[in-house]
């Protein structure tokens, strides 16, 4: 008798011992799960290359010859794609007048034979194998020398402020531009301003610095330009600008 229930007693306890081993490797359905893993960064991400730096001809520069040779550093792609380059070279800052533009290039370095006596801007970026692109570079601009020449045009203004198309509170202004000249002469400017988008009233006339406020204004659109003279009878009009009066 005694031996029949130890026999049963053992039965109950491996009985007991295999419930207990099916609940723990049967885990709770209920449970609280553990955090998704992250995902995996889209495989089909590109990155666009760097952005060229110019280098010659360097900025500001009068250049003696017309045959002119471009050279920037090389951009750098973070997925090792291989890197063409597009050049643009303009006869206006603003690059509505793109005198040369040249796609597709392999190498950092471009000669192109340019017109004398101008004012031109000039500015590089890299497309990869991938079609994504850069910004362009920043803008540099030179001169080519002309035959005899003697005093050379100033440089087109570059707007500072109030940035373009941007709306200044109040009725008052800060005006401000930027002007070169290769010759290294004094500038002198005078300055349109009106609510016509070809503006014809001028508020400034041999104005020695490069800014001034306005005044007074109503609430509209208006458009400004600056003219730049070197004082030996070199003259360079700028592009138009505008901004908004709240």
């Amino acid at each position: 008798m005694i031996k029949n229930e130890k026999i049963i007693m053992k039965k109950i306890l491996l009985f007991t011992i295999i419930g207990f081993v099916i609940v723990a490797c049967g885990g709770d359905s209920g449970g609280v799960p553990g955090p998704n893993p992250d995902p995996d960064p889209d495989p089909g991400a590109n990155n666009a290359p760097t952005i060229p730096v110019l280098s010659e001809p360097s900025n500001n520069l009068l250049c003696i010859d017309n045959n002119l040779s471009f050279n920037w550093t090389a951009s750098s792609d973070a997925d090792g794609d291989s890197v063409k380059y597009t050049i643009e070279v303009s006869s206006d800052s603003e690059f509505t007048q793109i005198t040369h533009s040249i796609s597709g290039l392999t190498s950092t370095n471009r000669t192109i034979i340019m017109e004398r006596n101008k004012a031109y801007y000039w500015r590089v970026k890299a497309i990869d194998s991938k079609n994504a692109s850069s910004d362009f570079s920043s803008i540099f601009q030179f001169y080519t020398e002309g035959f005899g020449e003697e005093n050379h045009l100033p440089f087109a203004p570059k707007l500072f402020k109030p940035e373009l198309s941007s709306t200044v509170q109040g009725n008052s202004v800060l005006l401000g531009w930027g002007a070169t000249d290769v010759d290294k002469d004094s500038l002198t400017f005078d300055v349109y301003l009106d609510t016509n988008p070809s503006p014809t009233t001028k508020i400034l006339s041999d104005h020695p610095s490069k800014d001034y406020v306005v005044s007074n204004l109503a609430a509209g659109t208006y458009y400004w330009k600056v003219v730049a003279k070197d004082g030996k009878g070199g003259v360079t009009i700028g592009q138009i600008w505008s901004f908004n009066a709240n």
